[in-house]
């Protein structure tokens, strides 16, 4: 199972993160022990949403489609 998810930077509400793993609680205590060099500055974050996938291939094609403009479009409407 993969798994699409999205945080909020607490300290920095302005501040969100997509990103896809196999485990999102373990990915969460990462990206808070600054384990990752493009969410570090922002920490702690906390999961505003994330969405589970039997597939890889939709899982990755979510992720890439979050990131896009019209991604961007689609969180504010959706997910704040």
């Amino acid at each position: 199972m993969k798994y699409v998810y999205y945080l909020q930077s607490i300290p920095h509400p302005d501040q969100h993160y997509v990103g896809l793993t196999t485990d999102v609680n373990s990915r969460l205590a990462s990206h808070n022990a600054g384990q990752s060099p493009h969410t570090s500055k922002y920490r702690p974050w906390r999961i505003l949403t994330y969405h589970a996938f039997a597939d890889d291939a939709k899982a990755a094609a979510f992720e890439k489609y979050l990131k896009s403009c019209s991604g961007l479009a689609f969180r504010k409407k959706h997910f704040h």
